[in-house]
């Protein structure tokens, strides 16, 4: 696929899911812990939750605009999780939850399918982590 990049993120992790992770400009520096563990620290789900989050909510954005409605608001929320496959790797499953005020479920949920087609994350994951959408009009 050939794009024009316009914008590029650096980040570098140490000691795995127990260890440190920091971005190059210092903006996120986070320690690691495996979930369950009782460490101190957040996990790779929960950080690709936040960021799943938080570019969704931005295509609502840009999607409000191509399909020409103006919901008074928007919320997402990410769930992320992760689980073992028959083949003995891993795999992530994924679900988002979308509150719009001010539209009837219809547009709302014509709103987030727009959406989906737009984010990047969304684009990253299509055909290989099971995304579910839900949509709740407020």
């Amino acid at each position: 696929m050939i794009m024009k990049i316009l914008y590029k993120a650096r980040s570098t992790a140490e000691g795995g899911r127990s260890g440190h992770s920091q971005t190059d400009d210092g903006a996120l520096s986070v320690n690691l812990s495996e979930p369950g563990s009782g460490k101190a620290g957040t996990n790779p789900e929960q950080l690709f939750a936040t960021a799943y989050a938080a570019c969704f909510d931005s295509a609502l954005q840009a999607a409000a605009k191509r399909i020409k409605v103006a919901p008074a608001g928007t919320k997402t929320t990410v769930e992320v999780g992760i689980g073992q496959i028959a083949a003995g790797g891993y795999a992530l499953d994924i679900d988002i939850f979308v509150d719009v005020r001010g539209l009837p479920e219809d547009q709302a949920r014509q709103l987030i399918e727009t959406a989906d087609l737009l984010c990047p994350y969304s684009n990253a994951v299509r055909g290989n982590i099971d995304v579910r959408l839900h949509v709740t009009a407020v």
